[in-house]
């Protein structure tokens, strides 16, 4: 190791058995992340470069690394069966695990333990932090699918049905992966007193799990159930109502992102008549519905009133015969 690896007390290797557990023992209730690693596979070396910035910010964790078949007590013992895997432990108890080499993954997962470690860990109010957290995720929309993978890669049977089943029924939902986050999947159990996934919630409230979503879909219940969603039109007429003039651009009006925006730009602060913009950049949605929606295919495109005057050639053409200000006063 070079000598900047060895200054680090929180960057250690456990090459035994009792080393493992005597480091364990002495973290304490303090962060111990072990990482279960090969020799022979590369994304290790690079997850250990990972370990070793993360150690310096992280003062109060322990970092171990663990040659995965040179400690096979160790390894058998909490089934390890691919490098790179890491185990976290607190008081010598395996609070979480991630398998793979993902450094965001690792680094998140550090943070957030690690977060009631410092002298006189602060474990006792992670309780209440925990709750304050899930209640966070319960309302971040008003439909919540909690389940195991994403609903575009859904990790169980049970999690894939439930996803065919709310988008058969148009219903708009947000979802949280339970295997990316231990703490969010054990304590939910407990919060909801409901113990398996996936799970749906609306307006914060349980629903259920997938028997109770196909019985109210059955009945047709589930849409009443479900905070009815927005639809795309819905949205698309809020937006273009937002101000008498609205123009559909790449990029803002401070910053076009593209030529006929900019051009666009120039010629309406010619005019003097107030504008809003939006960036069409920043909403793939927006932008893929409204060339539906106003059956018109490029941008920029700009609406008085709530109708759709057309793109950069027709404002030309309005200015050019001296119509522009009176069109885009509506009159």
């Amino acid at each position: 190791p070079s000598a900047g690896e060895r200054k680090m007390a929180n960057l250690v290797e456990a090459t035994t058995q009792q080393q493992f557990e005597d480091f364990l023992a002495k973290a304490g209730k303090c962060l111990t992340v072990v990482h279960f690693q090969a020799a022979w596979a590369p994304q290790c070396g690079q997850m250990n470069e990972v370990m070793a910035e993360l150690a310096k910010e992280h003062a109060h964790t322990t970092f171990v690394k663990l040659e995965a078949e040179a400690v096979p007590e160790v390894s058998e013992k909490y089934e390890i069966s691919s490098v790179p895997t890491f185990l976290f432990f607190k008081g010598g108890e395996k609070v979480d695990s991630l398998d793979g080499a993902h450094a965001p993954e690792l680094t998140k997962k550090v943070q957030r333990l690690a977060v009631s470690d410092g002298p006189g860990g602060a474990a006792e109010g992670s309780g209440a932090d925990l709750n304050q957290r899930l209640k966070k995720l319960l309302n971040a929309a008003p439909c919540m699918l909690f389940m195991k993978g994403s609903p575009q890669e859904p990790r169980c049977g049970f999690s894939r049905q439930i996803v065919a089943l709310l988008k058969e029924h148009k219903i708009q939902f947000s979802s949280f992966d339970i295997l990316s986050d231990e703490e969010v999947r054990q304590g939910l159990k407990t919060y909801s007193n409901w113990p398996t996934y996936p799970q749906l919630y609306a307006n914060g409230e349980l629903v259920g799990g997938l028997d109770i979503v196909k019985e109210l879909a059955e009945s047709g219940e589930l849409e009443n159930t479900c905070p009815k969603a927005v639809t795309l039109e819905h949205r698309l007429k809020t937006i273009i109502n937002q101000s008498p003039v609205m123009l559909f651009m790449k990029g803002k009006k401070e910053a076009a992102r593209c030529g006929f925006s900019r051009q666009l730009l120039e010629l309406l602060n010619g005019t003097g008549v107030d504008y809003d913009t939006f960036d069409i950049l920043q909403d793939e949605e927006v932008r893929q519905g409204l060339k539906t929606y106003s059956n018109w295919p490029t941008y920029p495109q700009l609406y008085v009133k709530g109708e759709l005057i057309g793109g950069l050639d027709i404002v030309k053409e309005l200015k050019e015969s001296g119509e522009l200000v009176s069109v885009l006063k509506g009159e």
